[in-house]
């Protein structure tokens, strides 16, 4: 130390003892051994033989150091940060749930296909359509009924099985039915398909909650999966249904087989998973509102059937619209279905979960006028896709709030919400057959538009699910 220094330092140390006596014990700078760490000197290396560099008064820390601004160093990283953080949060979300999102998409692949492929067994096989109404009855059958029992299934015995072998049923039930002649073997293969879809879903939803944990952003992946399936399931079947007529379904098989595979070697991994999940599951469940979501999803899964059942011969026979054109009208409903579906979570982080699916209820209805009573063919696609999106903003939330009224239960909440409430609106399928039949397709529409009146009177007795474990009775 030079003497300039030396002089510098005393004098400092002069002013901090006029300034706090209660101080003034305290170790001169160049003291040999530890001097305790101010704020200011955190993260500063020791200087070799003389002890951690203390910004005492009189000693000014080249502008370089951390010491000069403390209050803005630490924030700086965080604002930085915050977007990469963010981005990996979201990356971490799909690697967990990627291999669900991309199975529920195969799976509802296949009821999608059901819808996609009755115009052209209308116009193949000279189907009527209450004929036509019996073949996605017949899927509505065989996923609607047995769910209930496979989600209480799925809650009490280890079927890790179930979710693979859901999804071969399914492709190979549905891949079969384009090459078989009477109508009954092609009912009873469709009724076959309908009961994998069965198998899948609540194993799948199970799994896939214990793959989430209490993360909505990765439930949402799993449910915008479905969304997907459906999507892609006209998109993919109307060019080869057009070109090779309905036994083109023979080459949707491999992705089932394909999925079925993966599922099943992931069993172990979904084992330990499960285990874990089974000594965390606490609260109560509330049945009351579950039942009434039950209720919404019944009056959605209504809509749904009806407008991707008959939106294709709406375009066909009603507005004079080609083959192709009358496809692109389910693709536009089911896409917008897509895009409502990953909209609806984000509007409920906003507005909370039951605000949401009222709001889904609301919208849909101008949307659904606007299509019946647009003219021409190209304009109303527009509104197939409003009338996707307003439909399906509610779809990723109810299923969260099924399992979250009923957190013991996740299969069997899966089970009604994905699978019993979605697919039970096939059974009315054969109604909007005989008004079709009777009226035309254009009569559907008309119908269809007063049916989201009943989910929205139902949606004013939703409550917002317990967040604890709490005592007393359910309402």
């Amino acid at each position: 130390m030079t003497q300039h220094e030396a002089a510098a330092v005393t004098a400092g140390a002069a002013r901090h003892d006029a300034v706090a006596p209660a101080q003034a014990s305290a170790a001169p700078a160049s003291a040999v051994g530890p001097v305790p760490k101010t704020p200011h000197a955190a993260g500063k290396p020791a200087e070799e033989g003389v002890g951690p560099r203390v910004p005492e008064p009189g000693f000014v820390l080249p502008p370089s150091s951390s010491a000069e601004h403390p209050a803005s160093e630490p924030s700086e990283p965080s604002e930085n940060s915050e977007n990469p953080e963010s981005s990996e949060k979201a990356d971490s979300v799909w690697r967990r749930m990627r291999l669900w999102g991309i199975a529920h998409a195969v799976d509802d692949l296949y009821q999608g296909l059901v819808p996609a492929s009755v115009p052209y067994f209308v116009l193949d096989r000279g189907y009527s359509y209450v004929a036509a109404s019996g073949l996605t009855l017949a899927a509505t059958l065989g996923s609607a009924i047995p769910q209930p029992f496979l989600g209480v299934l799925v809650d009490r015995m280890r079927v890790g099985w179930m979710a693979a072998a859901g999804v071969a049923v399914a492709g190979l039930g549905l891949g079969f039915s384009g090459l078989v002649q009477p109508y009954f073997a092609v009912w009873t293969l469709i009724l076959l398909s309908g009961l994998g879809v069965a198998m899948f879903h609540p194993a799948a939803g199970k799994a896939a909650r214990e793959e989430a944990g209490e993360s909505t952003a990765a439930m949402s992946v799993f449910a915008a999966g479905g969304s997907v399936g459906f999507f892609m399931a006209p998109v993919l079947a109307t060019p080869a249904l057009v070109a090779w007529g309905v036994g083109a379904t023979v080459l949707f098989i491999p992705p089932a087989v394909l999925v079925a595979y993966v599922l099943y070697r992931n069993r172990h991994r979904q084992r330990v998973l499960a285990a874990a999940a089974a000594t965390t599951r606490t609260g109560q469940d509330q049945w009351t509102p579950f039942f009434v979501l039950t209720a919404i999803e019944v009056v959605r899964s209504v809509l749904f059937s009806g407008i991707s059942t008959f939106i294709e011969l709406y375009w066909i026979r009603h507005l004079g619209a080609s083959h192709a054109l009358g496809g692109t009208a389910l693709a536009f409903f089911l896409g917008g279905g897509v895009l409502g579906t990953l909209a609806g979570g984000r509007i409920a982080d906003r507005i909370g979960l039951v605000r949401t699916v009222q709001l889904g209820s609301v919208l849909v209805i101008p949307m659904l006028v606007a299509l019946r009573l647009l003219p021409g063919t190209y304009v109303p696609l527009l509104f197939a896709a409003a009338t996707g999106l307003a439909l399906n903003i509610p779809f990723a939330v109810l299923v969260k709030l099924g399992q979250d009224y009923l957190p013991t239960r996740p299969g069997t909440a899966a089970g009604v919400t994905l699978g019993l409430a979605v697919s039970i609106g096939g059974l009315i399928s054969p109604v909007f057959g005989l008004a079709a039949d009777a009226h035309g397709p254009q009569s559907v529409f008309l119908i269809m538009c007063f049916v989201p009146a009943a989910a929205l009177v139902l949606g004013c007795f939703l409550r917002e699910p317990r967040r604890t474990p709490a005592a007393g009775a359910d309402g």
